[in-house]
Order: structure tokens, then sequence, then C-alpha cells
């Protein structure tokens, strides 16, 4: 389903298959071959799903990519994979495209932007030749035999699709999955849930990220019908509209719902209501980590009070929560615990398909990202490396014979996180091994249990902790601005900038009550010595977080350096 002049329309299963045959013949007709390698740049839509089938079942590679990537990261990503053509959304994208295409090998762009919104032809001779893909699209059959024999000899070791990983330190490396690679995910990651036909899921996070195209991949495996949302602005008018019976997000989106009801209900009269009701459901926590309703009444009051308020606010036809992507927190999962919702944790890397484990209804514990799946291997190394193997783990980097070498010990794919697994058989991830701080003293601190802590609080958009190869560990924190605005007016703090309301001694005191709260439960070496607050929240757009709304930590620290610098002498201040 896709939105269209404001209208929901259905695409029926015949439709979207004489779609893709549409387009596979015009591959085939381009002189694309098998191993071909095929760009897509672009918004979630339908179009996105046809151009990924297509190019896959003609046994050409796809190669996904970010529309929002400069014209420099996008050339470096085409030159790189070699693409012949590539599927763009919009005129911007397709000029984009041209003004760099004489540079790479591609011969082709198709549009997906329907011509008559968006004229095809721009004059231009001198860059490759654009074709729209409604009209492409429009020319398939259904059935189509060479289509399908096509299809049918594609082999699980072909090569399916080269994903960028999102380049958190260097050059982006491609992942290399095959058809096997991602079918026997697709087989294992859902096969504990009930999803079938009369499911709808949101396809909003970006499908130019495993994580997303992994999601919807599983739901049409199950028969699910995919709603697509072109801008995760969208999310809370989609939510209403589709009632989703399935949803899968990022933790920074259960993060903003958190803060949102927090703020509400802090100043409001129904505040100490809210208290009531969070008490109440901690005493329920249990029930409802093992899938249960309670039935006491004062559950049953609070669920009406408040719960079902927050169910509505989200959506209440939702029957499966899951987190992925990055880090959920203990707190933000606890949290959402009590308010009745049991939100399913899983983990894994572009390099392993994606799903690696991950919490099931019949097989739950908060706090760890789950069992690993029936078909995937896990063992952790002396130094708490977790290590994976399995069918879905990915071979080789595109041409980086080196780095591939570097990935694996002994059969082993290296994640590149620290864990460990408990007696039950469930799977913790601490830290990225990289992200570890090691302090002048010899001292290792996990960051990122730190920062979520510290997000929890509705004030923090973002936190970043710092300390490598210094006495003490410091803190840098991008605030929520609508939250701290709100309270800044409530508490007669003036300011005519972002910059004038974070140098306020008013709110960097109220941040360092927040940061000396989660000091009072570190040991000594994990306090943070230094808090500065920064004008600005951390975006993708600026490079600093990834599209699955990752931290990339270096990024931040060499932009910001100039602050952390100033934490290098110890102390004391701040803690």
């Amino acid at each position: 389903m896709h939105k269209e002049a404001g209208q929901w329309k259905s695409i029926p299963t015949t439709k979207f298959y004489s779609m893709t045959a549409g387009v596979a013949a015009a591959l085939r007709n381009w002189g694309i071959s098998k191993g071909d390698r095929i760009a897509i740049i672009s918004e979630n839509r339908p179009e996105w799903t046809i151009a990924d089938f297509a190019i896959a079942l003609s046994g050409a590679v796809v190669v996904p990519m970010f529309p929002t990537l400069s014209a420099d990261q996008t050339k470096f990503l085409l030159q790189d994979s070699g693409a012949r053509a590539v599927f763009v959304s919009t005129k911007k994208q397709r000029k984009k495209i041209r003004a760099i295409a004489g540079e790479t090998s591609i011969e082709q762009i198709v549009v997906m932007d329907q011509p008559e919104k968006d004229p095809i032809s721009d004059g231009r001779s001198d860059a490759a030749p654009a074709a729209s893909m409604h009209e492409i699209m429009e020319r398939g059959t259904f059935p189509d035999p060479e289509f399908e024999s096509t299809a049918s000899r594609i082999a699980p070791a072909d090569l399916a699709s080269i994903i960028y990983t999102s380049g958190t330190t260097g050059l982006p490396k491609g992942v290399m999955l095959t058809h096997e690679n991602l079918a026997t995910n697709i087989a294992f990651s859902l096969r504990e849930y009930d999803i079938g036909p009369e499911d709808i899921s949101l396809s909003f996070l970006p499908l130019s990220h495993i994580t997303a195209r992994h999601v919807d991949f599983a739901v049409l495996y199950r028969g699910g019908t995919l709603a697509y949302v072109s801008s995760v602005d969208q999310l809370p008018t989609t939510l209403r509209e589709m009632q989703p019976t399935f949803l899968v997000a990022v933790p920074r989106v259960y993060e903003k719902i958190h803060a949102q009801l927090e703020v509400k209900t802090k100043n409001s009269p129904a505040k100490w209501i809210y208290a009531w009701a969070k008490s109440v459901g901690n005493s329920h926590k249990k029930e409802i980590l093992a899938g249960q309703v309670p039935h006491s009444l004062n559950w049953k009051l609070a669920n009406r009070l408040i719960y079902s308020k927050l169910r509505s606010a989200i959506c209440t036809r939702v029957k499966v929560f899951i987190s992925g992507g990055a880090p959920l927190g203990y707190n933000l999962a606890d949290w959402y615990a009590t308010m009745g919702i049991r939100i399913h944790e899983g983990y894994g890397l572009t390099e392993t398909s994606p799903v690696i484990a991950v919490n099931t209804p019949g097989a739950h514990k908060i706090g760890t990202v789950g069992k690993p799946l029936g078909n995937v291997e896990v063992r952790i190394a002396e130094d708490g490396e977790i290590l994976v193997r399995g069918p879905s783990i990915f071979q080789s980097y595109w041409k980086r014979p080196e780095e591939t070498a570097a990935a694996f010990e002994d059969g082993w794919f290296k994640t590149g996180d620290v864990g460990n697994l408990d007696a039950d058989g469930f799977l913790s991830v601490t830290d990225r091994k990289k992200d570890l701080i090691k302090t002048s003293g010899g001292k290792f601190i996990a960051p990122q249990p730190i920062e979520n802590s510290l997000k929890h609080n509705s004030l923090v958009a973002e936190a970043v902790v710092f300390g490598d190869q210094r006495k003490s560990a410091g803190v840098l924190i991008a605030p929520s601005f609508p939250v701290l605005e709100k309270w800044a007016s409530e508490n007669n703090v003036p300011f005519a900038s972002r910059q004038e309301l974070v140098e306020d001694p008013k709110v960097r005191a109220l941040y360092q009550s927040i940061v000396n709260q989660i000091n009072a439960k570190l040991a000594d070496f994990e306090k943070l010595r230094k808090m500065f607050l920064i004008p600005e929240e951390l975006r993708v757009e600026d490079g600093m977080l990834t599209a699955s709304m990752k931290l990339r930590r270096r990024i931040v620290e060499e932009k910001y350096k100039h602050l952390m610098e100033k934490a290098a002498p110890a102390g004391a201040a701040g803690a």
C-alpha cells in the first residue's frame, strides 16, 4: 500500500508481479546480465521493492544507496561497485547522478516519479539516458515465462546484493550478501512470530539499510501487507491511518514516544496518576514480560487511564513491537514494560544478513537481545568479543581481501561487539569493542550503557561519553531542545539562541544534576567528571548519526574535540 494524492492505494500481488516482470524485461533489453551491479537511490516507496525484486530475479546485484548522500559520496559508491544502471526516485536525484555519471560506469538511469509530474527529458545528451520506471512497469505481464525461467536459474551461492556499511570509521565497505545469506535469515528471523496475511507492517526505516529491507522481505515472505512511509515525519499520521499490527523501529522512535509522554505528564494535573500507574505497572512487570495480560483491578484501572493512552499514541492494533538497529537500553525497555508494552529487542549486523539473535514471544528476557537464531552459532572470545557463524554470514567485502581476512578468525566472523551468553542461552551486547574507553589509569569503561541511561531522561537527545587515554571520563550532551525550551519558559530562563540557552547557569545546573544522578550509580573510575552541552542536536544529515540512528562516535569526537580537550585535567568537577 502507498499514499497517492492523499489517498491510500493498494497493489495486489499479481500487479506487483507484473510490474516487477516489466522492469526485469527492461533490464534484459538493456543488456543487464548475471552479476551486473544496479544501484537504487530512493526513499521508501513501492518502486524501491519492485526494483529490488526485478534486479535480484534477473541475476543482477542490488546496490542500495542512501538518497541523503552527497554527490561525491554517491560517486564513490558507484565507482567502487561498478554499477551499470541506477534507479532514482526524483528529478533531484536524477540531476545528482547526471552530474557525476561521466565519472562512473552508469549507462542507464531509471526515474521512479511519474513522467507527468517529473518530465524525464531535460535536454542533456552528454549523460546516461533516463527512462520512466512507470512506463516499463506497465509493460509487464502476469505470468511471464521468460522472467520465471531467468529467476529459476539463480543459485543460492550467487551474489544478490552489495550493501555498504555506514562507515563509522574509514571508507564504506561493500558487504557481499548471497541469495542464501538473505533467504536463510528471512526463513528463521520471524519463525517464532505469528505473522500472516492479515498483518500490516509500516515500511518507514530506510530501505537502504539492511534492517528495514530484511523486515520487509520477511513480512512479504509471510504474506503480510507493507504500507510505505516515505519520511519518518509522516510516521505518526500513518500509524493512525493504517493501524499496523506489527511494528519494527529503531530505539530513537521508542525514545521519542517515551519523552513525549514524560513531558506531557510532568507538570499536568495527571502527573500523580501517571506516577501511580508506573508503580502498578512495575508490580505487574513480570506478567507483561511473560506476554500475559494482568487481571488485577489496579492494573485494569491504570490501563484505562494511562497505558491505553500510550498504546493509542502509537497504535492500538500493534501486537508485536520489535527494536533493532541500535541498542535499546535496559531503562527504556523497563519503562515500556511498566506501561504494559513488551518490546522484543534484536541484534545483528549488515555482515550477518542481519539478524543474529532476537527476543520472541516464547523466549524473552529483558536487557538481552534474545537467543541466537536456530541456524546461527554464537560464541564469546576470550576478550569478550561476540563471534558468529552460519549460512547467513557474509563471505567477503567487495574488493577488500585484507579487510575480509581480518574480519574472520578460524571461520568465525568477528562482530566487533562485546557481550556474553547467559546460562539460559540469551545473548547480551554490552558495547562496541572499538568504543570501549581505556583511561590513562588502565581502566576500561563501556560508554553505551551510561549513554543510554542519560538518554532515558527526556531532556537528553544524545549523549557521548569520552575519556580515552584521559585520567577520567566526561560527557558531551545534545539537549532535546523542544523539552529544554519548554522548561526554560516555565522557569523564567530567557534566551535568544540555543547557544545562550546551553550557556545559562540554570540550564547547566539542570543537566549537571542529571549527570550527578547517573554518577551515583557508577563505579568511581566510570564517573563523568566533566560535562559539556552543545547548542545543536546530532543528526543523520550532518553525518553525526548513521541511518539507523547509531552514534558516529569518531566523527562526533573530531567535531567537538576542542570541547573535549578542556576535560584533559583530572578532577572531581561535576562529579
